[in-house]
């Protein structure tokens, strides 16, 4: 640091980096936090570019992250034992929209893409076109009739488009184009919904007081607790539809219990069972 900002911390918080989302499958018209789209990955993302690369003092950033990957005890998006917040997809073919949100910041190489490819049908009468390019302006066209032209210093360019039936969409950028198309729906279209709902359970909304027990303690530690041992064991009753044996609670004495939990051999404990079962295990001292 050369003083040039004395309030500026050198090295951004990773909390701070990280993101907490997503699978590709689904899309929304108006996403918002948990609903697993990638069009709120996309923004997400924009706001962090915007933070990250406005400010000259931050000497290194890291995004979490590159390709979905497997995690067992996971099941975001619908998508069982998949950690989806990677900007490609875990077989590595497909490219979600964050990545040209970077693209458009750190590449000299001229490209202009539109977001939301696999979203085409909507219900809406306007749709929101996000264009992302690293030239100055992007001009958008309907069935060949021009939107106009939009010049932003951001990279990231948006256009509200009218939804009349099916509609091809042109995006210029300098000798660049990209091409999409959108479809008028009377109804939102079932495929790009989540199914489930509010069953994910992130690792930041399980407590862990000091001194106390938790979920994500190993099933060995729980059982050493003259207070957390019952609880475990009927939490264990509960998702495997009768009470564990010695062999089995040996078996698992270094898995977290919530990964136990989270395997769903006989049913899949639900995100407020485990939250219930977190709260139980706090009032436990280790």
């Amino acid at each position: 640091m050369d003083g040039s900002f004395p309030h500026a911390v050198s090295r951004p918080s990773d909390r701070h980096i990280r993101v907490w989302l997503r699978g590709i499958k689904l899309a929304q018209f108006d996403s918002v936090c948990g609903d697993y789209t990638e069009e709120y990955q996309a923004h997400y993302h924009e706001e962090l570019i915007r933070q990250l690369y406005t400010r000259p003092y931050l000497w290194a950033t890291h995004v979490w992250n590159m390709f979905d990957f497997a995690a067992d005890a996971r099941s975001g998006g619908g998508c069982d034992g998949m950690n989806n917040m990677g900007l490609v997809t875990f077989d590595r073919r497909y490219r979600k929209d964050a990545v040209y949100a970077y693209k458009a910041w750190l590449s000299d190489e001229p490209f202009v893409h539109i977001c939301g490819k696999r979203f085409i049908h909507h219900a809406e009468e306007t749709v929101r076109v996000t264009v992302y390019s690293n030239l100055p302006a992007v001009e958008l066209l309907a069935d060949g009739r021009s939107l106009g032209t939009v010049k932003n210093e951001d990279h990231f360019f948006c256009f509200d488009v009218p939804n009349e039936g099916e509609t091809v969409l042109t995006a210029r950028a300098g000798q660049c184009t990209d091409e999409t198309r959108i479809v008028r729906v009377s109804e939102p279209d079932p495929a790009y919904m989540m199914r489930e709902k509010g069953d994910v359970l992130d690792w930041f909304e399980i407590e862990s007081p000091d001194g106390f027990c938790s979920i994500r303690d190993k099933i060995g530690v729980l059982l050493a607790s003259e207070e957390a041992a019952p609880v475990v064991r009927y939490c264990l009753m509960q998702h495997f539809g009768k009470p564990a044996d010695e062999k089995m609670l040996r078996e698992f004495a270094e898995m977290p219990l919530r990964r136990v939990l989270g395997l769903g051999w006989t049913r899949k404990t639900t995100r407020s069972e485990m939250l219930e079962m977190n709260r139980r295990l706090n009032c436990c001292r280790r």
